[in-house]
């Protein structure tokens, strides 16, 4: 439990778009924790997704697909966050899994 308290800082500042996960990575880089840790990747992963969809979708000048692309990224970045304010380790729907074997390395 104070493994939880201890990273919950680290881990909801991670979710501050890409910023925040440049912090938390300096925050958790001493004293490694793992709910930290774990919460890092996935803010990593969906600011990654987000830039990535941005770039693809931006293309193609739609006001329904580049609004689809905002709800989605929106909706795993709202629970990302719940879950890092209720000290869980849920990955986010969909990459989640996929979010945590590819920045093991954090």
């Amino acid at each position: 439990m104070t493994e939880i308290e201890e990273g919950k800082t680290a881990a909801i500042t991670s979710y501050i778009l890409i910023i925040g996960v440049l912090i938390a990575m300096s925050m958790n880089a001493e004293k490694k924790n793992t709910f930290a840790s774990f919460h890092i990747r996935q803010s990593l992963g969906l600011s990654i997704t987000f830039v990535s969809l941005g770039l693809i979708i931006s293309n193609f000048d739609s006001l329904m697909i580049s609004a689809t692309m905002w709800f989605f990224v929106s909706i795993l970045w709202v629970y990302g966050i719940f879950s890092a304010v209720k000290g869980e380790t849920k990955p986010v729907p969909l990459l989640g899994g996929w979010f945590q074997k590819a920045f093991n390395s954090i």
